[in-house]
């Protein structure tokens, strides 16, 4: 599943050709994807501006001057072609601008969603409601993090993807962030030392940057709306290197927590 770096190398792709555009045409080539598309989508978007695109967890966010926006998530296997030369199968909604580009949502497993959201009722927006702070910005800190954990007998990792304490984070980040904060993803989140957790917020930080920078991680299905494969993969310490060796020295191992697969290092996670 495309996690937050891969949505925000998504939404900033999508920014370079879409922000400013006026939207020409919307088709939509079935009636869904997880859910119904929204019955009044092709209406509210057809001549509508683009004034800006955003980001909220893993959901990406196209804004337009009709003071609506269009919300979509990419589910398994999700991704934005730009400038297709030929209409897939799988792309389920097309959007054409009034420059003559054309966008395409493409969704084998149809597993994504798209919804039409008013605006100003964003932070009220169901998924979004009660969501914890962006990791990425000033107000994600140990602080925050330890009071949110104050008291939880629950293991460090399935709380970190919990999105009511930080919203976005995903299985392959955790991992990684983790290792390189030398925390046990089983430890009991509520007694994570704080100078534990003053490494862990920098560790998160930036391997989300690093990820960015790296255009995401592609596993199976993940590409750049330009077509570009991500290639933060090639950088995992721990996720997917099960009785690799760590650079410590040590094994990376696995465990399953949640039914999520979780990679960490015996040698250095303490």
């Amino acid at each position: 599943m495309p996690e937050l770096p891969e949505v925000e190398t998504t939404v900033r792709g999508l920014a370079r050709v879409l922000e400013g555009e006026r939207i020409a045409r919307v088709a939509l080539n079935r009636p869904d994807l997880r859910r119904p598309f929204p019955p009044d989508l092709v209406q509210a978007l057809t001549g509508a501006r683009v004034t800006g695109l955003g980001r909220r967890a893993k959901y990406g966010l196209v804004h337009t001057d009709r003071g609506a926006t269009m919300v979509f998530h990419l589910g398994m296997s999700g991704r934005w072609r730009i400038e297709p030369q030929e209409i897939e199968k799988h792309d389920h909604l097309i959007i054409e601008t009034g420059s003559g580009l054309r966008l395409a949502l493409n969704d084998a497993r149809r597993f994504g969603s798209v919804d039409l959201v008013e605006t100003e009722r964003l932070e009220s927006f169901g998924p979004f409601a009660g969501m914890g702070p962006e990791p990425l910005d000033d107000d994600f800190t140990a602080r925050h993090l330890k009071a949110s954990l104050a008291g939880r007998i629950a293991a460090i990792k399935p709380m970190l993807l919990d999105q009511r304490i930080v919203a976005g984070l995903g299985n392959i980040y955790v991992c990684e962030a983790l290792h390189r904060a030398g925390i046990r993803p089983d430890k009991e989140a509520g007694r994570v030392s704080n100078p534990a957790l003053e490494r862990l917020v920098p560790a998160i930080k930036e391997v989300l940057a690093e990820s960015i920078e790296a255009g995401g991680s592609t596993i199976r299905d993940y590409a750049q709306p330009s077509g570009e494969l991500g290639y933060f993969a090639a950088s995992w310490a721990v996720y997917g290197h099960e009785n690799d060796a760590c650079a410590c020295g040590g094994t990376v191992a696995r465990m399953v927590q949640g039914g999520r697969s979780t990679f960490w290092c015996r040698g250095c996670q303490k």
